[in-house]
């Protein structure tokens, strides 16, 4: 069995919010694939036993507002990948990706969204 480590560093100014994140992974290919930049991360661990989720959500304080909507929108489609992959419900995960393209939508500009959507 091989492991892999992945490694989170955040930088913070003297009141405790993130300058910079950055990471690695243990399985980089090179050394200039070493230490990665990040403007934010979302961490979710399910645990088993409590039957919940604890979850870590970080950004720098210089992310753009436009690059948190897309990063979250991101997130939420890479969740129902990963869903459809671990469960085989394309239901399920048809309707997450359906609500992305709404979001999309509405960042771009292209329709407004309102609380009963």
């Amino acid at each position: 069995m091989k492991d892999s480590v992945l490694t989170f560093s955040i930088a913070l100014d003297e009141n405790k919010m993130p300058e910079t994140i950055s990471w690695r992974s243990s399985d980089g290919k090179a050394p200039e694939q070493g230490i990665q930049q990040a403007k934010a991360l979302n961490i979710s661990v399910w645990d088993g036993q409590e039957q919940g989720t604890m979850k870590i959500g970080l950004w720098t304080k210089d992310m753009p507002v436009d690059q948190m909507k897309r990063f979250y929108v991101d997130t939420i489609g890479a969740i129902a990948d990963s869903l459809m992959q671990a469960t085989d419900d394309a239901a399920m995960g048809g309707k997450i990706h359906a609500l992305c393209g709404q979001l999309l939508a509405h960042i771009n500009g292209e329709t407004p969204l309102t609380t009963d959507q």
